[in-house]
């Protein structure tokens, strides 16, 4: 067939017959194809490119591409892999599945649930999550967020080292097997979301580097290693496609972006702004974007006429940062800003989003950190008490269950439930899940070693682990004991304890949802109001979207203090449980609403 295509990175099936396949390869003078009818020469194009339309590749069958040194390396767009990363990439149908309609659910309305595939069931695979989708449904969370799917470097891991990005990681499941878990979500109403990373590439199975040296800008570097050099248009081009494909292929309601204070581009337009636009313009249904951003600024998610305008949100550390030293007493690391007066940071963090909106922060060297985020409106911060992240990077992955009393922890799941901030829960939380959530991967050799001394090193600056022999004890990334301990218990639901967990969120989230969630589409900017914050105590007010006011007091202590605020109830819990009649009490959150 014909050897001068139209270059793009990908497979793509055409019309007639058989595959177009480019790469973009400036660091070699020739490359060949190899197909299950021996290698073909590719022809070279322009700026570094070169193509091949055959029919020597069937779908499902292999190919990968042959460097002038014999060396194959799988194509870094593959839509599926044969096996491992190093291996051979896989020619798939991308029309082969073919979704129903599904109207996708307003922000509004969002409640996250994350998700780490691999360790959600024991099966560890999109087939056998799909059994559990009517748990999460029952329970009221409308949003499934999947941690990171890109192929990664063996068989277990978080997947935030993926190399093949166009790839869902096979150990879960095919292309099609995603899209399967996506169709049955939406068939009980649950929108699907997928954490995607572009600020770095793993370590293991990257082979850009051998023939496309220019993806990298060796000048500019990430805690990762080098950055990705956006400002080259073929580099540019393969990221700015990869979320539209995965929301175009598999049929998603929106995306996470991990990270994006290390995604830094010097172009006229960032990347990051450029990929939000685009989405925008191709898909009239409701996308859901949201960022992960340590510097906690807001140009990124402008607002007009309550519509926005790039991202929708952005992950609300701080507000963890603050409730978790209140809830556990830890004040190392990070959380160092967050131990000084932390009634009034809590409040803010209820009221405004952010803690630092500017001020100097002690674990950024005492630089400003932030920007003010009142304007801003109060569903577009995603709030939560634990994530996959600030349990996973404990030294034993111990959930907050397991570091406060069951009091202290009703009162801030009440707290989370019914602010007007979006909620995220992570996976298990909501039957009072026990088993950790380590650090895991599937690494070999040296890597395995450096990977191992590497992540205990981490903790040598904490007082708990000064003693390089206590570091011994910190569980080995690589031990298939630590990614097994670290697999949800799906019979705890089914105890007394469990299900007094699940009454508690079934309940705070009916009650979100009949009250609040209605009144937050078009929020307007500056809602949240700091009443009064007392040792212990905090007092907030949010003005919603009809001119009703929302009024929470909470009261994190043992002893009997705050207040009751007026209005019709919409939830309290105090002493460890629900309550119909809240009054003054020990461990208590009060939710109240009044009409305009």
């Amino acid at each position: 067939m014909s050897t001068s295509a139209k270059v793009a990175w990908g497979p793509a099936l055409l019309p007639g017959g058989g595959a177009r396949f480019c790469l973009w390869a400036p660091d070699v003078s020739t490359l060949s194809l190899r197909t299950p009818k021996g290698d073909l020469p590719m022809q070279s194009q322009a700026d570094g490119w070169f193509a091949l339309e055959t029919d020597a590749v069937p779908v499902g069958g292999a190919y990968a591409f042959v460097l002038p040194d014999g060396f194959a390396v799988p194509d870094p767009a593959a839509r599926a892999q044969m096996g491992d990363v190093h291996g051979p990439s896989k020619l798939v149908d991308p029309q082969a599945f073919r979704f129903s309609p599904f109207k996708a659910r307003p922000w509004s309305e969002t409640i996250i649930y994350e998700m780490h595939v691999g360790t959600f069931t024991p099966e560890g695979t999109f087939r056998a999550a799909m059994e559990r989708l009517p748990h999460l449904a029952d329970l009221g969370v409308t949003a499934v967020e999947l941690m990171p799917l890109a192929q990664f470097g063996g068989n277990r891991g978080w997947g935030y080292d993926g190399v093949l990005l166009y790839a869902p990681h096979n150990t879960y499941g095919t292309p099609d097997d995603v899209k399967a878990f996506v169709e049955a979500a939406h068939s009980h109403g649950l929108m699907v979301f997928l954490d995607v990373v572009y600020n770095h590439f793993g370590p293991d199975g990257n082979y850009l580097g051998k023939y496309a040296s220019a993806f990298f800008d060796e000048e500019r570097h990430t805690p990762w290693g080098a950055a990705i050099a956006f400002q080259n248009a073929a580099v540019r081009s393969f990221f700015v496609e990869n979320p539209l494909y995965w929301l175009r292929e598999f049929n998603l309601d929106g995306l996470r972006f991990d990270a994006i204070d290390h995604v830094r581009d010097p172009s006229p337009q960032p990347i990051l702004n450029e990929m939000a636009r685009r989405i925008r313009e191709e898909f009239s249904r409701p996308i859901h974007l949201h960022t992960e951003d340590e510097r906690n600024i807001v140009s990124l998610h402008p607002y007009v006429g309550g519509r926005p305008l790039l991202f929708t949100g952005e992950w609300n550390d701080d507000y963890h940062n603050v409730i978790h030293p209140i809830a556990t007493g830890d004040n190392e690391g990070y959380y160092q800003d967050f131990v000084d007066r932390p009634w009034h940071k809590l409040a803010r963090a209820l009221a405004e989003g952010f803690v630092f909106q500017g001020e100097p922060s002690n674990s950024h060297d005492g630089e400003p950190r932030g920007v003010p985020s009142a304007g801003q409106p109060i569903n577009a911060f995603v709030a939560f008490n634990q994530n996959h992240d600030q349990v996973g990077n404990r030294a034993f992955g111990e959930r907050l269950i397991a570091l406060t009393d069951k009091d202290l922890l009703t009162a801030l799941t009440a707290m989370l439930l019914l602010s007007p901030q979006t909620p995220l829960l992570w996976m298990g939380e909501e039957w009072g899940e026990t088993n950790p959530f380590c650090f895991f991967c599937d690494f070999k050799g040296d890597l395995a070693d450096a990977v191992r001394k590497g992540r205990r090193n981490e903790f040598a600056k904490f007082d708990a682990f000064i003693d390089p022999e206590k570091r011994d004890d910190i569980p080995d990334p690589n031990a298939p004991e630590t990614f097994t301990a670290s697999q949800l218990d799906w019979t705890k639901p089914d105890s007394a304890e469990g299900a007094a967990w699940l009454s508690l969120y079934r309940h705070l989230i009916g009650r979100r949802q009949a009250v609040i969630a209605p009144r937050l589409e078009g929020i307007g900017p500056n809602a949240g109001q700091i009443v009064h914050v007392g040792e212990g105590t905090a007092e907030v007010t949010w003005r919603l979207a009809d001119q009703s006011t929302l009024h929470m007091s909470a009261n994190l202590t043992a002893d009997v203090a705050g207040t009751v605020p007026q209005g019709n109830l919409v939830a309290a819990v105090a002493g460890g449980a629900l309550v119909e009649d809240p009054r003054p009490a020990p461990f208590s959150v009060v939710v109240k609403h009044r009409s305009s």
